[in-house]
Parts: structure tokens; C-alpha cells; sequence
């Protein structure tokens, strides 16, 4: 069989040191071995031996010769793939770890008591953690890969010798055996070959520094000496064996905060350029084509490409942190859009084929090389292993794999230009500000620069400005030239209150730095939108969403939810201050990138109220559920009026919302106005240790759920929530169940509630409870009502809010003031006349009242023949004008009062809509 001819020399060699052991071979090589075998952490090689070093070791030989041959055997017919070989080789290893670790404490122990350490006041076991590095760490072992190991320790103390007698030593030197012990059976040679050569230089300080070392001092060594380069060497860091749950979190938790920035972290992209220098300075020196790990367009090339985008972006996104195996980690990139799909299936592929050959070449003589032979025979025979028929048509392939390698692992970093790279000329820059801007200016950046806080700049600070500085005045520049210097005066103030606010946190200086092409887009929206220079003063944080240009893609509420999902995965339960850190991030960066499209004009009106509408809906989505499974945790669960357990997939709760919010039309500004329905047995008690009414257990869920997202903080609530658009306002309960809410809108609602009923639609919650809304809603809006009283109704409410809200004297237009909400003409009247036209006609044309948003009303009404296509044309477009100038005011920090002039023809169409509709005159 010529896909066997590669293996042949290593199936030799094999049988030649094992020839007693022929019909294990056989049989191993025909065994279906799971990846699930490993679980009985081979029991069976060390039941009645475990203290027989001898046995042990030339047991783990004889078995990983015999599994060698099976996976050489499967991967050379192709009956295995990749990943389920690496997986299984990994799992392997990590079987032989924990058995030599095992084995090599009990004697230990045996002879010198068992290693302690004190944790608040109690004396408890010491535990080593076994953690693997690389490949290993990744599961995704190579056929003759090393393993790369790291010993840590839970802290100092000495053995307890109470049961044997004997003199203690402290626990360094126990642990220092017990390392040593487990390389020993794993790496030594003998007579029957090695189990897995052990490679120790990836711990602290590498080959000078003790073999073993403490919790605190590898804290100690990551917070004043970890460099980059070994935060790409923990991205994969897996602790093997099996050790104590505070010991396990605390190490989780020391090492993600090493290798992962909770911002997208710039200040690596430095060092990462340097990295890639020195590989491709590597190559060039070698020009070692024939290297199909460390030559170009290599397996390296490819996990550097993963690695550093897990480095820079993993802590932003836990997902990726979290993806260890390269392959994992590519398919997490596409899926969040760091590298289109092409891409990464490219870049798969050329993962997949050049391991294979790694495979192949390694399998012939179960060497650790990644180099192709010379001699023509054996890459032959290594060509047919993998399917080809000649070597001609391999090395195409070869080829095209690592040009699909070179292409993106040459953009890497690059495409971020160093300072030195964006070619900034500052004193030209300086010279050419000097003819564009106000002498105010000119001395309000002179001022900044000679500030005491420039001066006071730690070194490093202020050279991550000296780094920035030209590039922020270039773009300034830019600026000044593109949108004329009376727009580049309005941002320097801003732009000044921005430095000031980063200079101490510098490493928003290397995100400019780094960024020079973004920076460019940066000054005009500062000059545009008072509130979105405030937003970053105040919010570095957001400085990392504008410069990725996430308002290139506005994400749907699907996607919105996933982001929220992330970002919440570092945020444990009942940790309230986190969670309500972590959402009023999400709202920020969102409604900036919002913003941001809304004014340079990417993104329609209607499509800027859906994506902040999604936004707060997935906000609340997730308080809701939050607060139930914590308040389900302390209290158990409820009973639902169906009998049934609630569960977090039916918890009989939902919340509907009212206004903007319930009209998908939410402006920067926007209250959320909602109401709570329930479907709970109000008087039986909850399930858990803690047991409450299932009244109670409502009206707390609205309590948290209102703390969450209203407790006014530092940085503000997340939403302001309005609540008294629920049964009886005020005066009513803060839920009601979907029962007594039908009650109340059919027997004591009054008009404007119904009005506003028309604007109202289920945000979030139990679907069951949503639909009995959904169907309450439409049977309560599609009654038949006298025309007349309708009529009457609306133009009474109208008259008194534009005289409790509007400006004064606005009928009689002695003040030129135009309040673009309230005031007659205004989108108000707008919103009546759909509302009006919803409860005077719903009963004869049902499909008026399936709309919450004015929009699609105004289409219904066109659809039903009620008024012409036109009418219905020009208010929407009217209404969509009037909402745009909300927009735009809000975002220049501006009153919704404006000079009546401009909207005069506008206010007068709608006026005669209003009077031809109604008949009042008021308008």
C-alpha cells in the first residue's frame, strides 16, 4: 500500500525494540481508541505497582510505542482527523502526566510526609500544579512533539511528619522532587525508548531559575518582569492535573490578567511587530524552505497570525482568550470578523495540510523534525502518504498553502503603522496649523503642551505622547483643511479635554499611536458632537470601539445579545457592581458607534432608533434574567398560575415597553418606559431555603431589575426607567398580572392610556406571557369606539400637554420658537393622528393595530384607503425630518427649541392634516 511507505521505517525500528510484544502491536493498531480512554488515567499499567518506578517506566514505553504505531498507522491512511488526532495524542500525554505525578508524590510522601501550607489559619495539603504549555496546553500534540511543563506550588511550609516519624523538609524541596520525579518517567531513555521528551524552559526565568516555584512568586514575576513574549507562551497555559478549587481559580486568575487586557490592548501591538521581525529576519537568514513549521508560509507564521490576535483582542472578547487550539481560535476570528471567512478557511487549510506532512515526516524515524528530506525517494514516499501521485504535484500544493499563509501573516501588525511609519513632519504640521487656526487656538495646545501635567508625565507616559502628539495634530490638521478651520477651532478645546484625560492612562496614547488613519476620523466627530467628545473624556474606554471603526457595522439584536453574552462571562453572580459596570460599557459603546454613524450620515434615522431600541431591549433582557436567577438561587422557584415550576426558560415574567422604547423610534435621550406582566401564582410560596409569595417574588424581580439599570453612580444610571404608564400610574403595584392588566384596559383605562397602548409591544421575557400581551393588545385596540369621542379625547389631551409642555405663546408665534416634540406641528401631532387613526378604525381594519411605530401605521392607513398614499408619504417623511433634528440636537447638546423659520412649511403641512382630521383648530 503506498500510503504506508512513510511509516514503514518507523514500523521497523519499532518491531525491531519490541519483538515479544507483535500481537499488542497488532492489536493496538487495530483498536478504535476513543478520547475518551484516558479517563482511567491507566489504572490497569500500575494496579498493585504503583511504587515499581522500573515497571511504571518501561510499561508507559512499551504502551506509547504500541499507540504510536496505531496513530502513525491511522494518519497515514487518512481514517483520522487533525483534530481528533492531536486530541488523542494530548489526551495521552495528559493521562502519563497525571499518573508519574501520581506515583511520584505517594513515594515521596511515603518517605517525607505530606507537604502543608497554612490558608486562613488552618493547616491544609500543599498541591503542585502540572500545567502544560504549547501544544499540549492546546491539545493538539504533534506525533513526536515535546511537552512543555510548568511547576507551581500552592506556597511555602513543611511536610507533616506526624505518621511517619521521620524529619520534615519544607515544601520547595519536596515539590523540586517531585518535578524531577515526573520528568524522570516521562523523559528519561532506556533501553525500551522515552514516553515524551520534557522541555522546562518556558517557566520563569527559564533553565537559571528553580525547577519548581510558588503561587505568589509567579504572581510576582508576571506583574514586574512577564514580557510579551511570554504571554504568547501563556496563551495556552492548561493545568493538567487534578488540584484543590481555590488553588485552581486563584492560578486561572493570575494568569488571565498576565496574558489578557480587559481593553483591546495596543500597547502589545510594539512587541508584536518586533516578534514578527525577528521571524522573518529568521527566515531570511535561513531561507529554509524545506522547514515546514519555522520556514515561510509556515506552521509558525499561521499561529503567530492566531496568537497575536488572541493577545491583542482575547481579553476584549473572552470568547477568543478562551480558544486555545488554533484551529478553534481561527474559526472564533471569522465568527467576530478579524479575518473574513476566505481567509480563514485558507488559513485552515494550510493549518490542516502542513501539520499532516509534519505528521508524516516525523512518523518515518519518530524524530522531532519539521524539515522535508533531501532524498528524493523518501519525500516521494512522504507524497504518497499524503495522496499525491509524484512530488511535482506535492510541492504545488505545498506551495499555494504557504502563499495562502505569507499573504495575511505579512499584513500582521503592519497594517497598525508604528509612529515612525505614519511619516508625520511636525514641524511642518506645526507650521501649516499656525496659517489654519485661531490664535486661541494656537495658544490653547502651546498651553497643554507646558502644563504641569505634561511635565509631570511618568517617562513612559510621555513618550506615549511624544508618539501621539504628531499624529493627533496631523489629523487636527487634516482637519482644518477638509472642514475649514472655523470646525477645527470647535474641536481643539474638545480635543484638549480628551488628552487630559488620557495622558495618565497612557495606553489610550498607544491606541492613537497606533492608529494613525483613525485618528483622522476622530477630530471632525469631536468638532461635530459636543456629547461624543464628553462621552470619551470621560470614557477612555470608548476610545477603542471608534478607533476599530465599529460604526462601519451597527450589529442587529442578535448580535448585540452575543457581545452583552461575552462580556459578561468574567461577571460571577451577586457581583452587582461588576455586572453593572460591565452594561453600562456595552450601552456606551454602543450608542457611541450609533452616534458616530448617525452623524456622518451611514445610517438612516429609522435604522439609528432600531439599534439603540435593541440596545436597551438587550439591556433589560439581561437584567431580567439576571435578577431571576438570583432571586430563584436565594429563594427557589416560583409557581406559575398553569401549576408548572417557572424556569429560566418560562418564568412566567415578562416586560412591555411604552413610547420610543415600545415604538422602536429611542433618540439618544430616550427615558424606557415599561411595564412588568406576570403569570405567577401570587400566593404560593417559592421552592427554595428561602421561601417568599410568588407576589413577593415579583415585585422584588422589579425592585432588582430597577436597581440594576436606575442607581444613579459616578458614571450615571444605565437608563432612567419610567413606570407610570402602568395600571393606575403611581397609585398602582409595580406588577400586575396579565389577567388584571386585561381588566384594567378594558373596565378603568381612560383614553390617552389606550393612546398609548397603540405604542407599546413585548421587549423581553417569557414567550408565553408576551403573546397573552400581544393578544390583550390587539383585542383592547380593535374595539369599536365612537369616532366622535375618540376625537374629542385626543384633541383634549393634545390641548393639555402643549399647554403644560410646549412654549409659551406658540399658537400665536409671538416668540419664533419652534419645540420640535411638543409645540403644534411638531412630531406630537404627528403621533396623535396615528393614534387617533389606530382607535377610530382598528375594528374595521384590524391590521392598524399590529404596528406599534407611527411608520408602518401610517402605511396601514394608506393600505386601508383611509387617507391617500400621499398624505401618508409626506407625514412620514415629516415625521422622520422632525425626529433626524432631535437626533442632531441631542448629539450637539442642544434644547429641542429652535427658530420657528426653518419648519415653518413643515409645521403648516402638518397643521392642515391635523384640521382636516380632527377639525379643532387648535393646530
Amino acid at each position: 500500500m503506498p500510503a504506508l511507505m512513510a511509516i514503514a521505517q518507523n514500523i521497523k525500528d519499532s518491531r525491531a525494540k519490541n519483538t515479544h510484544e507483535n500481537a499488542h502491536t497488532l492489536n493496538a493498531l487495530a483498536a478504535d481508541l476513543s478520547g475518551d480512554w484516558a479517563s482511567d488515567d491507566l489504572t490497569d499499567l500500575t494496579a498493585g505497582i504503583a511504587a515499581d518506578e522500573a515497571v511504571i517506566m518501561k510499561g508507559l514505553r512499551k504502551l506509547r510505542a504500541m499507540l504510536m504505531l496505531k496513530w502513525i498507522w491511522q494518519d497515514a491512511l487518512g481514517v483520522i482527523s487533525l483534530e481528533a488526532l492531536t486530541f488523542e495524542l494530548s489526551a495521552f500525554a495528559n493521562s502519563c502526566i497525571r499518573l508519574a505525578h501520581r506515583v511520584t508524590f505517594a513515594r515521596l510522601a511515603q518517605r517525607f510526609g505530606v507537604p502543608m501550607i497554612v490558608r486562613d489559619g488552618k493547616r491544609e495539603p500543599d498541591a503542585l500544579a502540572v500545567i502544560a504549555m504549547g501544544k499540549l496546553g492546546a491539545m493538539e500534540l504533534n506525533l513526536s512533539s515535546d511537552i512543555d511543563l510548568v511547576f507551581i506550588h500552592r506556597g511555602d511550609g513543611e511536610t507533616d511528619i506526624s505518621h511517619i516519624g521521620k524529619k520534615s523538609v519544607d515544601n520547595q524541596k519536596f515539590m523540586l522532587n517531585l518535578g524531577r520525579g515526573i520528568i524522570k518517567l516521562l523523559d528519561d531513555v532506556t533501553a525500551d525508548g522515552f514516553v515524551f521528551r520534557v522541555d522546562m524552559r518556558l517557566r520563569p526565568w527559564g533553565d537559571g531559575s528553580p525547577l519548581v516555584m510558588t503561587i505568589k512568586a509567579l504572581e510576582k514575576y508576571f506583574n514586574q518582569h512577564g514580557r510579551t513574549w511570554e504571554r504568547f507562551a501563556w496563551l495556552k497555559a492548561r493545568v493538567v492535573n487534578a488540584v484543590p478549587a481555590p488553588f485552581s481559580d486563584n492560578l486561572s486568575n493570575i494568569t488571565k490578567n498576565f496574558v489578557h487586557r480587559y481593553y483591546i490592548d495596543y500597547s502589545a501591538f510594539g512587541a508584536l511587530r518586533e516578534m514578527k521581525s525577528m521571524i522573518m529576519s529568521q527566515q531570511a537568514q535561513r531561507q529554509d524552505l524545506d522547514n515546514v513549521k519555522l520556514g515561510v508560509g509556515g506552521i509558525r507564521d499561521i499561529e503567530f497570525i492566531v496568537q497575536a490576535f488572541a493577545l491583542i483582542y482575547g481579553g476584549h472578547h473572552i470568547t477568543l482568550g478562551e480558544k486555545r487550539a488554533c484551529l478553534d481560535g481561527m474559526a472564533e476570528l471569522a465568527k467576530l470578523g478579524y479575518l473574513d471567512k476566505d481567509e480563514s478557511d485558507n488559513l485552515a487549510a494550510a493549518y490542516r495540510f502542513l501539520r499532516r506532512l509534519e505528521h508524516a515526516i516525523q512518523a518515518r524515524h519518530d524524530q522531532q523534525t519539521q524539515r522535508l528530506p533531501q532524498d528524493e525517494n523518501e519525500l516521494f514516499a512522504i507524497a504518497k502518504t499524503l495522496g499525491f501521485d509524484d512530488v511535482a504535484q506535492f510541492r504545488q500544493t505545498l506551495a499555494m498553502h504557504r502563499q495562502n499563509v505569507c499573504l495575511p501573516f505579512e499584513r500582521m501588525v503592519t497594517d497598525r503603522q508604528s509612529p515612525a511609519q505614519a511619516g508625520v513632519d511636525m514641524a511642518q504640521t506645526q507650521a501649516e496649523l499656525k496659517t489654519l487656526l485661531s490664535q486661541n487656538s494656537l495658544d490653547n495646545l502651546q498651553e497643554f503642551w507646558q502644563s504641569k501635567l505634561v511635565k509631570g508625565l511618568e517617562s513612559e507616559a510621555k513618550s506615549r505622547l511624544e508618539a501621539a502628539y504628531p499624529i493627533i495634530l496631523h489629523a487636527l490638521l487634516e482637519h482644518a483643511k477638509q472642514d475649514g478651520s472655523a470646525r477645527a477651532d470647535l474641536a481643539v478645546p474638545r480635543l484638549i479635554a480628551l488628552l487630559e484625560a488620557i495622558c495618565r492612562r497612557s495606553i489610550y496614547l498607544v491606541m492613537i499611536a497606533e492608529n494613525p488613519n483613525a485618528t483622522v476620523g476622530l477630530i471632525p466627530m469631536l468638532s461635530a458632537s459636543p456629547w461624543i467628545a464628553k462621552e470619551l473624556a470621560h470614557y477612555p474606554m470608548l476610545l477603542d470601539n471608534f478607533l476599530q471603526k465599529r460604526y462601519l457595522h451597527l450589529p442587529d439584536k442578535a448580535e448585540l445579545t452575543d457581545i452583552l453574552r461575552q462580556s459578561l462571562l468574567r461577571v460571577e453572580a451577586f457581583d452587582d457592581e461588576s455586572y453593572l459596570a460591565a452594561i453600562r460599557l456595552f450601552k456606551k459603546s454602543q450608542v457611541l458607534a450609533v452616534a458616530t454613524a448617525d452623524i456622518l450620515g451611514i445610517r438612516h434615522i429609522m435604522k439609528v432608533s432600531d439599534s439603540l431600541t435593541f440596545i436597551a431591549a438587550v439591556v433589560l433582557q439581561s437584567a431580567l434574567v439576571r435578577a431571576f436567577d438570583e432571586l430563584s438561587a436565594k429563594h427557589g422557584f416560583v409557581r406559575l398560575q398553569s401549576g408548572e415550576r417557572a424556569s429560566a426558560q418560562n418564568m412566567g415574567f415578562a416586560i412591555v415597553g411604552y413610547g420610543k422604547l415600545g415604538g422602536l423610534e429611542m433618540s439618544y435621550s430616550s427615558d424606557l418606559d415599561v411595564v412588568f406582566l406576570h403569570q405567577i401564582d401570587e400566593q404560593a410560596e417559592t421552592d427554595g431555603a428561602k421561601p417568599v409569595s410568588g407576589m413577593k417574588f415579583a415585585a422584588r424581580l422589579v425592585q432588582k431589575i430597577l436597581t440594576y439599570l436606575s442607581t444613579q453612580t459616578r458614571d450615571g444610571r444605565v437608563y432612567e426607567l419610567d413606570m407610570r404608564l402602568r395600571p393606575s400610574g403611581n397609585a398602582g403595584v409595580m406588577v400586575v398580572s396579565t389577567h388584571a392588566f386585561e381588566m384594567y384596559q378594558n373596565d378603568k383605562a381612560w383614553a390617552w392610556e389606550h393612546q398609548a397602548l397603540v405604542r407599546s409591544r413585548g421587549i423581553c421575557g417569557d414567550q408565553a406571557v408576551l403573546a397573552e400581551f400581544d393578544r390583550i393588545r390587539q383585542a383592547v385596540l380593535t374595539k369599536p369606539r365612537d369616532e366622535s369621542q375618540v376625537r374629542s379625547d385626543v384633541i383634549e389631551m393634545r390641548r393639555k400637554m402643549q399647554t403644560h409642555l410646549g412654549t409659551k405663546d406658540s399658537a400665536d408665534k409671538e416668540t419664533h420658537q419652534f419645540h420640535i416634540k411638543q409645540d403644534f406641528g411638531g412630531l406630537v401631532d404627528i403621533e396623535f393622528l396615528a393614534q387617533f387613526m389606530v382607535l377610530s378604525y382598528a375594528h374595521a381594519y384590524p391590521n392598524l393595530a399590529i404596528w406599534p411605530d407611527n411608520v408602518r401605521i401610517f402605511e396601514e392607513v394608506a393600505k386601508a384607503g383611509l387617507w391617500q398614499q400621499a398624505r401618508c408619504e409626506a407625514l412620514t417623511n415629516a415625521y422622520l425630518d422632525l425626529r433626524k433634528a432631535t437626533h442632531e440636537l441631542a448629539l450637539s447638546e442642544k434644547q429641542v427649541v429652535v427658530d420657528d423659520e426653518a419648519w415653518q412649511n413643515l409645521r403648516e403641512f402638518v397643521r392642515g392634516v391635523w384640521t382636516d382630521v380632527l377639525g379643532d383648530g387648535v393646530s
